[in-house]
């Protein structure tokens, strides 16, 4: 199984520096030393990968070209005042894209950086995502393939004004076909930023979307990143976020995901300086067969840190859904402060949710909680709002869009957030709250 990646790598060959050719020459081996995961590994338990694994994905095909402009007004949540680099099959267009608004930041394709930032990149590329663990070879995959993505580099100092979009379409020329899209986002000390990153598609049909974020965040520095899958249906998703926090740095993650048949979302996050905080929130949406797999884990390796997480889930029909997420506190890591929280609506008797909220602390001075629910809505609400004249359907309707709502509420860039309430509230009751 996943011959079809590696022999991708044999006849496409990436092109990069020599240190680069060496990263990607290691990342194959690990893939073919590894193979795919099973449910027999812990990482994976819940979490069947062989529809891709046994999957004959090509590289996506070029696109269409019926993507104009006006097309892209559907996935925007903010306005003319974002830059935004828009790629489609995997693709960079410029065309499409926009630099205004920057405000000091720099922005570019990865195929640009490599040609233009080439220090930069020796630095920061492939040096957070690790794909030496035998659970992470989708990372390895992404590594030896990746073609392009963007890179964003926020110099020392400087706070961005209005959010970075990253917008990654499929169209229907991406049928059949894998992506291995790369996003670096360097913060350096002091700096501030806010980056939407988004999948979704136009069209296409079974494909595969195969994405790696890899973040540094320098001492004092803050970066906000905000997730959103909204793939195809019949589409396969992986995305893997890893991030390095130094001295006094802040992150904060945001993962909506309403897409694909099968997805697995992981968000690794090190705090390896003293006093960061990373904050690590979500919602999830499914229905349908849909399987959506959310992994989380935060190392605290040093003392005076913070980190929350709180993820939520409404799951109709057949759907399964997996949260498994793992705080681990090393010994130096004193007054280490932690919670994390998984809440699950099942609005379905066939509805399923797989959770493990973990902790593994080895310091003795540290205050760290984790807790799970799963349940249905709730009768005494619902039997409130029945009493004020609200018909049943609706009521639930509303119920469960206020238990999805209490999460977006977090979202800290006001359009965004209110871009995905109306997508709630439409998903859940037909209307918006224009």
């Amino acid at each position: 199984m996943g011959t079809a990646f590696t022999e991708q790598f044999a006849i496409t060959r990436p092109e990069g520096p020599s240190w680069l050719s060496e990263v990607r020459a290691r990342a194959v081996e690990r893939f073919q030393t590894a193979g795919f995961p099973t449910t027999k590994n812990e990482d994976w338990h819940f979490t069947n990968p062989s529809p891709i694994a046994e999957a004959k994905f090509e590289p996506m095909r070029a696109p269409s070209g019926a993507i104009t402009s006006s097309h892209l007004a559907a996935w925007r949540f903010g306005d003319e005042a974002w830059p935004e680099l828009v790629f489609v099959n995997g693709r960079f267009m410029p065309a499409l894209s926009r630099f205004d608004g920057l405000g000091g930041v720099k922005v570019m394709s990865l195929a640009v950086a490599l040609r233009e930032e080439p220090s930069l990149l020796e630095r920061h590329l492939t040096r957070q995502a690790d794909f030496a663990d035998p659970s992470q070879v989708f990372t390895a995959i992404n590594t030896a393939l990746m073609h392009d993505g963007a890179v964003i580099h926020v110099p020392k100092g400087v706070t961005a004004t209005v959010p970075v979009h990253v917008l990654f379409l499929s169209d229907s020329n991406a049928s059949g076909g894998s992506s291995h899209p790369r996003v670096l986002v360097v913060a350096e000390p002091q700096s501030q930023a806010t980056i939407v990153e988004q999948y979704a598609s136009t069209g296409g049909e079974k494909y595969f979307t195969n994405a790696v974020t890899e973040a540094w965040v320098g001492d004092g520095a803050t970066l906000n990143l905000f997730r959103l899958q909204q793939e195809a249906r019949n589409a396969f998703h992986v995305g893997t976020t890893t991030v390095r926090q130094d001295r006094n740095s802040h992150f904060v993650s945001f993962s909506f995901a309403t897409g694909g048949d099968l997805s697995r979302i992981n968000v690794y996050v090190d705090l390896k300086g003293p006093g960061c905080g990373a904050t690590l929130n979500g919602l999830y949406m499914l229905d349908g067969k849909q399987h959506c797999d959310h992994q989380t884990r935060i190392v605290h390796v040093e003392p005076d840190c913070y980190s929350r997480e709180l993820y939520k889930g409404v799951l109709d029909d057949n759907s399964h859904g997996v949260f498994n997420g793992k705080v681990y506190v090393h010994p130096e890591a004193q007054k280490t402060d932690g919670k994390q929280t998984n809440n699950t609506l099942l609005l379905s008797e066939r509805a399923r949710i797989d959770t493990k909220p973990q902790l593994e602390i080895f310091a003795d001075d540290v205050k760290c909680t984790h807790g799970a629910t799963v349940g249905r809505i709730d009768e005494t609400a619902l039997f409130y709002m029945k009493s004020r004249g609200i018909p049943n359907h609706e009521a639930r309707k509303l119920l469960t869009y206020a238990f999805a709502a209490e999460v977006l509420e977090t979202i800290p860039v006001d359009a965004l957030r209110e871009g995905l309430e109306r997508l709630t509230l439409q998903r859940f009751t037909g209307r918006t709250n224009d």
